[in-house]
C-alpha cells in the first residue's frame, strides 16, 4: 500500500507538471504575416483592394495577417514588379502596364485600345477565351505568382477643357497609362508620367490639363471631379484590366486552406467591383453635379476605333505571346460584334 500511495503522489506530480507545460505545447503559432500594396491610392483603394484584404484577415481567424499599403507607400508602382521578386512586398494588386511588367503581357494590362466594352468582358476573356493560361505560364517564367484578373470602369477622359472633336485632343497633356499614352499620341495626346498622388496638383497647377485614367467613378472618389470641369463619355477602353499578384515562396509555404481563403477573399472583391464600377458610372453620369458631360460624334469616333485595330497589329508583331492575346481579343471581339445588345450597341 505504501508502495503504491508513493506512485500515486509521484504520478500526480507528472500529471500537473504536464497540465502547466500544455500551453508551451498546443500554443498557436504566430499568424502569417503579408505586406501588400495597390497600384491605387487611399482614397480608390477603400473600394479596389481593401475589400479583399479585409475578408481575408477576416476568414483567417488569426492565423494570417495582411498589411495594406497604398499607391507608391512602400515602392512607385513602376517598382512593383522588382519589390514582389525580392519579397519587399509579399502581394500586389496591380495592372501589368503600371508596375512595368517585364513580360509581354505589360502592353495588355490597364487599358489596352478598344479590346473591351464593358466590365464583364475581362472575366469572360480570362476565364473563358484563355488568357488566365497564359497569364499563368508567363509569370510563371518571371518568378511571380498570378492569382487572378478582373476589369474595372472605363478609360473616359476628364478634363479642364472642352472636348467635342478630335481636334480637341491635340495638344492636351493627360495622365495616362503607358500602353494608352502610346496609342492616344497619335492623336495629338501628350501623355505625362507621374506619381498617382501628385495627378491632382498637377491639374491645379496646369502641368496637367486632366487624366484618361478612370471612369467618372474614381473621378469623384478620388477628388479629380473637383480639379476637373469635363467628362467625355467617349472611351478607350471599356474596362481596365488588373490582377493580383504574390511572391512565389510566399504562396509555396501558405497553407493549402488559408490559399483558399486569399482565392475566396480576392473572388468577392471582384464581385463588389463590379457592381460599385457598374452603379457607380451610370449614377454620377445622371446624377453627378461637379463634371459636365461631353461627347464626340461615334462618326468622328469611329477614326479612333479603327486605329485601334492598327494598332493591335502593331502590338501582334511584337512577338509569339502578344499575338496569341490579340488573336484572342479579336476573336472575342467578333463574337460580341455578332451579338448586338446589350454587348454591342453599333
Amino acid at each position: 500500500m505504501t508502495t503504491r500511495r508513493k506512485f500515486l503522489a509521484s504520478a500526480g506530480i507528472g500529471t500537473a507538471a504536464t497540465a502547466l507545460g500544455a500551453p508551451s505545447i498546443v500554443r498557436a503559432q504566430a499568424p502569417i504575416k503579408w505586406r501588400f500594396q495597390t497600384y491605387a491610392g487611399a482614397a480608390l483603394g477603400e473600394q479596389v483592394t481593401k475589400p479583399a484584404i479585409d475578408y481575408i484577415n477576416s476568414a483567417a481567424n488569426g492565423e494570417m495577417e495582411i498589411e495594406l499599403f497604398y499607391a507608391d507607400q512602400i515602392v512607385p508602382t513602376g517598382e512593383l514588379f522588382q519589390a514582389l521578386q525580392r519579397g519587399t512586398i509579399d502581394g500586389v494588386h496591380s495592372d501589368d502596364d503600371s508596375m512595368a511588367s517585364p513580360t509581354p503581357l505589360q502592353r495588355f494590362g490597364g487599358y489596352f485600345p478598344m479590346a473591351t466594352k464593358h466590365i464583364l468582358d475581362v472575366p469572360v476573356l480570362f476565364n473563358q477565351y484563355g488568357l488566365a493560361d497564359i497569364w499563368t505560364e508567363e509569370y510563371d517564367k518571371v518568378g511571380v505568382k498570378w492569382l487572378s484578373a478582373a476589369g474595372q470602369d472605363p478609360c473616359n477622359f476628364n478634363t479642364t477643357k472642352e472636348i467635342t472633336s478630335l481636334a480637341d485632343l491635340d495638344g492636351l497633356r493627360l495622365y495616362t497609362f503607358p500602353t494608352a499614352g502610346r496609342f492616344l499620341s497619335q492623336f495629338g495626346v501628350v501623355p505625362v508620367s507621374i506619381p498617382y498622388e501628385d495627378a491632382e496638383v498637377a491639374v491645379q497647377t496646369g502641368e496637367l490639363d486632366g487624366m484618361a485614367w478612370s471612369g467618372i467613378t474614381e473621378d469623384y472618389t478620388v477628388g479629380w471631379a473637383d480639379v476637373t470641369d469635363y467628362f467625355l463619355t467617349n472611351n478607350i477602353s471599356g474596362a481596365w484590366i488588373g490582377s493580383f499578384f504574390v511572391n512565389p515562396q510566399k504562396w509555396a509555404d501558405l497553407p493549402e486552406h488559408l490559399k483558399q481563403i486569399v482565392m475566396a477573399g480576392i473572388e468577392a472583391s471582384h464581385t463588389y467591383r463590379n457592381q460599385w464600377y457598374w452603379g457607380g458610372e451610370a449614377r454620377l453620369r445622371a446624377q453627378g453635379d461637379k463634371l459636365k458631360l461631353r461627347s464626340i460624334p461615334q462618326s468622328e469616333w469611329k477614326e479612333v476605333e479603327q486605329a485601334a485595330l492598327t494598332f493591335w497589329d502593331e502590338i501582334a508583331e511584337e512577338g509569339e505571346v502578344h499575338q496569341k492575346v490579340v488573336q484572342i481579343f479579336r476573336d472575342y471581339n467578333d463574337v460580341i460584334s455578332k451579338a448586338g445588345p446589350p454587348y454591342n450597341f453599333e
